[in-house]
């Protein structure tokens, strides 16, 4: 809590920093109703949803840069070097990949309006979709706002500015390029390596897509924990656009992910043997 700067003054609707951590904590772990948490808090019918409501949008103005920037300590090339190297260790064929990119998409309510452009056909249900960067440190460093259902991957990639943001920062101490790894619906770069694709590859391409899948798997991850344990993001019924921040709820859930992350070594970071930041570290 005190990483997380929450100030009883900084909250629209009055409550101390503790109770707005832990309404926020307890909406967030199941899907509950609010009616379940009046006698858990002391509070009147329409007070936790208000309290929930100012703490996530206290997190989210506060924090989300961290889900969109790239110059930051723990991703300095130093840091950058050592997890590529980790990653290669464990056994991806490629020695420049410090961590994955991916898009999940997040099963909503069908909307009043709207509903043709957020249907994903995949699904075969109503979704907003992200693209996230997780680092081998198990750190959720780029996630940005989501979009409609239908899109694809590649169009998110570039409509999020992501790789200048990698030409910017992703590299070595000498300067070299590192990169990150994504599936095949993405277009080859120098800072984004893909597998081959086509029906007809060598058995060294083969090899190599087997290595770097191998690796790659990290990425699904954190998504499979943010479900787990913020299990409200994992009820569609529930998240209703328009009427409940849908978006906010869900990137403030990857902060508390991340946070949880930097007090606990998570599965990927235990997977490549990697310390992530401090938790005072990582919200200062």
């Amino acid at each position: 809590m005190a990483a997380l700067r929450i100030y009883e003054e900084e909250l629209l609707f009055l409550a101390e920093e503790e109770e707005g951590l832990c309404v926020l904590l307890r909406r967030l772990a199941y899907p509950n109703r609010i009616t379940d948490m009046i006698s858990m808090f002391g509070r009147s019918k329409t007070e936790p949803s208000m309290i929930f409501n100012d703490v996530v949008d206290f997190v989210f103005a506060q924090y989300h840069s961290l889900l969109s920037n790239l110059n930051v300590p723990w991703l300095a090339p130093e840091k950058l070097m050592k997890m590529a190297r980790a990653v290669h260790e464990k056994g991806a064929a490629l020695d420049n990949v410090w961590g994955f990119v991916d898009g999940t998409v997040r099963p909503i309510c069908r909307p009043k309006v709207h509903q043709k452009i957020m249907y994903n056909r995949h699904k075969r249900t109503h979704t907003i979709k992200w693209q996230a960067v997780n680092a081998a440190i198990c750190l959720i460093v780029h996630l940005y706002v989501p979009v409609e259902g239908k899109r694809h991957d590649a169009a998110m990639m570039v409509m999020f500015g992501l790789y200048p943001l990698l030409e910017m920062h992703s590299h070595d101490p000498n300067g070299n390029p590192l990169a990150i790894y994504g599936d095949p619906a993405y277009s080859h770069r120098i800072h984004l390596q893909c597998p081959y694709k086509g029906a007809n590859l060598t058995q060294a391409q083969l090899q190599f897509n087997k290595s770097m899948s191998s690796v790659r798997v990290a990425v699904e991850w954190p998504f499979g924990e943010i479900a787990t344990y913020f299990a409200f993001n994992d009820f569609k019924k529930n998240l209703k656009i328009g009427l409940q921040l849908v978006a906010k709820i869900y990137a403030v859930s990857c902060l508390i992910f991340n946070a949880k992350t930097c007090l606990n070594c998570s599965q990927t970071s235990q997977f490549f043997r990697l310390v992530p930041p401090h938790l005072d570290e990582y919200f200062s």
